[in-house]
């Protein structure tokens, strides 16, 4: 698909990935339209932080996907729809799974719904590496079984398997991307690299954290993007899940001793049980196969993890007045 000109609809388009996909699409030529979540402080999220001409290239729309009505109105006049909206914090999860069953499965149903009614040239459900839970085997490939290790997990099957069925049943155009863990500038500081570096750059020479031992694989958020174009462009991709992994895998501890590495060398960890997943419930290995992605599009990892560390440390310390670096963020 050639995304110059597209008419472009991004969910989510006011938080970590989606910020940096709007800005990609531009890139790209598309007309994008951001879809924000609706408050009453009228703010757009990361895009608030836009300069002016770039948000002068963009439609801002307020709503919630939870609203089928709210999203056949922004639906019906586009192209290709980007879905990235979603509750993600898996801690969260633990304390809310209603909300995240209505707002990632029947948010994401509201969104295939209304692009089935105004027959939507492309969709991209974007996943998580989350639905594969511990690996069972390495590197993880698209057919590696489902494991609903927390509510949040589950709640994202359930909204991959509903886009599914829709390609299936209605012959709609849906794509699954599902991104390994993703890393960069705006992320939360519910996430792990923020909160290590976020700590440190505070002054902090006693980090808080959980678990070290689990292993992920760590996306630079530029590649994760530069992996969602590369799937939109090819038209292979279609009825496709499809992974963004760079195939290398990192425990907690070792991202913790890089970053510590590259900001202050005497801090130390401290274990948070705060931090630390109920046992069941924590995936204590990812590592994802890029093979499908790399058969399918042009797409590969530009990004050393220290090389991203470093551009999220920089970052981080121009922006670090946004982050409360004295509570746990769930």
């Amino acid at each position: 698909m050639e995304l110059k000109g597209k008419k472009v609809l991004v969910t989510g388009a006011d938080g970590f990935i989606g910020s940096h996909l709007v800005e990609a699409l531009i890139e790209e030529g598309a007309r994008v339209t951001a879809f924000v979540f609706y408050n009453s402080f009228n703010s757009w999220g990361w895009l608030d932080t836009f300069p002016a001409d770039t948000l002068s290239k963009i439609n801002v729309f307020q709503g919630d996907i939870r609203d089928l009505n709210c999203l056949r109105e922004v639906v019906k006049d586009v192209d290709s729809i980007f879905h990235l909206a979603a509750l993600i914090a898996i801690p969260y999860s633990y304390i809310a799974p209603e909300s995240y069953i209505d707002t990632n499965i029947k948010g994401t149903l509201n969104i295939l719904q209304a692009a089935k009614d105004f027959s939507v040239e492309r969709v991209f459900i974007t996943s998580t590496s989350e639905v594969y839970g511990t690996a069972k085997y390495v590197p993880i490939d698209e057919l590696h079984p489902f494991q609903g290790q927390s509510p949040y997990s589950a709640s994202k099957i359930g909204a991959d398997r509903i886009a599914e069925s829709f390609y299936r049943s209605y012959n709609l155009p849906v794509t699954i991307v599902r991104p390994f863990n993703t890393y960069g500038p705006r992320q939360s500081a519910r996430a792990v690299i923020p909160a290590i570096i976020s700590q440190l750059l505070s002054g902090k020479t006693e980090i808080k954290l959980g678990n070290l031992t689990p292993t992920r694989d760590f996306n630079y958020v530029k590649d994760t993007v530069n992996g969602f174009i590369e799937i939109a462009k090819s038209d292979r991709t279609i009825g496709e899940e499809i992974n963004i992994a760079t195939g290398v895998e990192t425990c907690i501890g070792d991202i913790f001793e890089e970053i510590r590495l590259q900001i202050n060398k005497e801090a130390k960890v401290i274990n948070d049980d705060i931090r630390i997943r109920p046992e069941k419930s924590e995936v204590d290995r990812l590592l994802g196969s890029n093979k499908k992605i790399m058969e399918l599009t042009n797409w590969k990892p530009e990004y050393s993890l220290k090389d991203g560390l470093k551009e999220t440390i920089v970052w981080l310390r121009d922006n670090l007045e946004r982050y409360k670096t004295d509570i746990y963020n769930v």
